[in-house]
């Protein structure tokens, strides 16, 4: 099994620490920016920043569909790290300033994908499909702050 990866970043004209705020408040504006493909959107515990546990259900594709229970860390200033309970995806959100006022906000998902010919499929299709969801959300994020 090779670790898969899905990376998407984006600038934002807004200063880091809001930007931040508004990723780390998963009972308000996170659902407020998820696109479609997420589904069954609660938070469980928390609801801002470190401490919070939140379930969603992604639906990558017709076929390929993820029940996330994720428990939210704050490593460090300006990061926010989700791990899911159910599987081993992680999900790191990095907000830096960019400037005076505008952010670089990157969000990487790794996995342990699968082995053989499915993993090999794997590791080249599904983190297009990922980095475009996540590409949706920063784009949804960038209009909401």
């Amino acid at each position: 099994m090779a670790e898969v990866t899905a990376i998407a970043e984006k600038i934002i004209d807004k200063p880091a620490k809001q930007v931040q705020a508004a990723l780390a408040d998963y009972a308000g504006t996170r659902a407020k920016i998820l696109p479609k493909n997420y589904s069954d959107y609660e938070v469980r515990e928390g609801g801002l920043g470190a401490g919070t546990k939140v379930h969603w259900t992604l639906r990558a594709t017709k076929k390929r569909v993820r029940d996330c229970l994720m428990t939210v860390t704050e490593p460090s200033p300006g990061t926010l790290v989700e791990s899911d309970a159910n599987s081993t995806m992680v999900t790191t959100w990095t907000v830096r300033p960019e400037g005076e006022s505008a952010s670089k906000v990157v969000v990487r998902t790794t996995w342990a994908g699968a082995g053989g010919v499915a993993g090999f499929f794997e590791a080249r299709f599904a983190p297009l499909g990922l980095r475009r969801i996540h590409e949706q959300t920063l784009e949804r994020l960038a209009a909401t702050v």
